[in-house]
């Protein structure tokens, strides 16, 4: 039997890589440590009465609503294909970073809007001791759990997870801006300082909020997988081809955690279907083992099709 221009072939992903339950509980972790920030961030607010804390406070708080949000859609990215979603649900996960990303950018509007009123009208600052000392152990839980979601995300391929780490590591860095500020302010006695860190504070959360929409939207438009992991698929096409074997209209996507590739093989004409089969479960094996939580697609072609 000869192989037809027609014969195609898919490789679905392997169970293992398809079990996304477990990661609920990563996002459970992120909105308990987002309810002890708040907790520990508006003490320290009240406290001091520092703008900048406040505004500390405030994406603290979209922390907890990203966190309850990522849990909705990991939980619904667990899903399995089903007649009506044959590639899963892993595109649910693109929601959850979008809508974080939309929230930050809210509560960065908010932040500003404080910080302009404070700038015109300073207050001075009190208890600034203890309540910069709440605010970094509200930092170090911030830190210890945003670097456990980020290599969780990363081993997992979860934008979710990986979204959740930069908006917490995010909050870090904010966090200690604010201590800089209202310690200068301490050192100074220059009040409008509150205030320009509050606004400081404000344009870097814009900037995460915005990349976060960015690439749910990029995602959610089928984006092509990066260039390293195109690369990857290249080098194992490479390793193929050959005078007899050739390779093209090599398409891919991303879907969360999931890679979609589809390519056409070329082979002679006179090739038997077995041989074309065995040639083509080499070929999805090997993109499949360099690049995990793929689903490929080959389409055998003869090479003296004119097409």
């Amino acid at each position: 039997m000869k192989v037809s221009s027609s014969a195609l072939r898919h490789t679905k992903l392997n169970p293992s890589h398809m079990n996304r339950s477990s990661l609920t509980r990563f996002a459970w972790i992120s909105i308990a440590a987002a309810i002890i920030t708040i907790a520990l961030k508006w003490v320290a607010y009240k406290l001091t009465g520092s703008v900048g804390l406040y505004s500390d406070t405030l994406e603290s708080l979209v922390n907890l609503v990203g966190g309850i949000m990522a849990l909705a859609m990991l939980t619904i990215a667990a899903r399995p294909a089903d007649e009506d979603h044959a590639h899963g649900h892993s595109k649910a996960e693109y929601f959850s970073s979008g809508v974080e990303g939309s929230l930050i950018l809210i509560a960065a509007i908010s932040i500003a809007y404080t910080a302009v009123q404070r700038l015109f009208h300073p207050q001075e600052l009190e208890q600034v001791g203890v309540g910069l000392g709440v605010s970094v152990v509200a930092s170090l839980v911030n830190l210890g759990v945003g670097l456990l979601l980020l290599r969780v995300g990363k081993k997992n391929h979860s934008i979710t997870l990986e979204a959740n780490a930069h908006h917490l590591l995010t909050d870090v860095w904010t966090s200690v801006g604010v201590v800089i500020g209202v310690g200068a302010v301490v050192l100074t006695g220059w009040l409008w300082l509150d205030a320009v860190v509050a606004l400081l504070v404000a344009a870097n959360i814009v900037w995460t909020g915005t990349l976060l929409v960015w690439r749910s939207i990029s995602g959610l438009m089928d984006i092509a997988l990066p260039p390293e992991e195109i690369a990857i698929i290249r080098a194992v096409l490479d390793s193929y081809e050959k005078e007899e074997v050739r390779f093209n209209s090599l398409l891919t996507r991303q879907a969360a955690s999931r890679k979609f590739v589809s390519v056409n093989v070329l082979v002679p004409g006179d090739w038997t279907v077995q041989h074309g089969h065995d040639l083509a479960e080499q070929i999805e094996q090997d993109i499949l083992t360099a690049l995990p939580n793929s689903s490929i697609l080959t389409h055998l072609e003869p090479l003296s099709d004119p097409k």
